[in-house]
């Protein structure tokens, strides 16, 4: 089945509103959350296909939201990308390691999110 809906999970609200614009006029539904926890709970109610993921947020951090969601058995279908500031190499190896199945640096190129959104929807179907 291929993306159409997915979450964006960051506390920025300029990067959501970013995301959120460039994923719409792509013809994606979008949802947002400003934390973690919000995000967990808006992919239990109401489960996209796709989690954008921040990694530095208040409260839990993306990297612990990104395990939760790759190790529950509801939920580790739902592929997640984290979209951080961290631009170490060992940052992303963390990040894939804690079940992201990509990790794009902010500022994030709208061309490259698209292509990997695009991959995770040919693997999906």
């Amino acid at each position: 089945m291929p993306i159409k809906h997915i979450l964006i999970v960051d506390d920025s609200p300029t990067d959501r509103q970013f995301l959120s614009e460039l994923l719409t006029r792509h013809g994606y539904t979008v949802s947002t959350a400003d934390n973690a926890e919000a995000a967990m709970q808006k992919i239990r109610s109401s489960p996209p296909q796709l989690v954008l993921m921040d990694v530095v947020m208040p409260g839990q951090n993306g990297f612990h939201a990104t395990r939760e969601i790759a190790r529950d058995p509801a939920t580790r279908h739902l592929p997640v990308i984290i979209c951080t500031s961290k631009q170490q190499e060992s940052d992303r190896i963390w990040g894939l390691r804690q079940g992201a199945r990509d990790y794009l640096v902010k500022p994030v190129e709208p061309e490259q999110l698209l292509q990997k959104i695009a991959a995770l929807s040919r693997v999906a179907t």
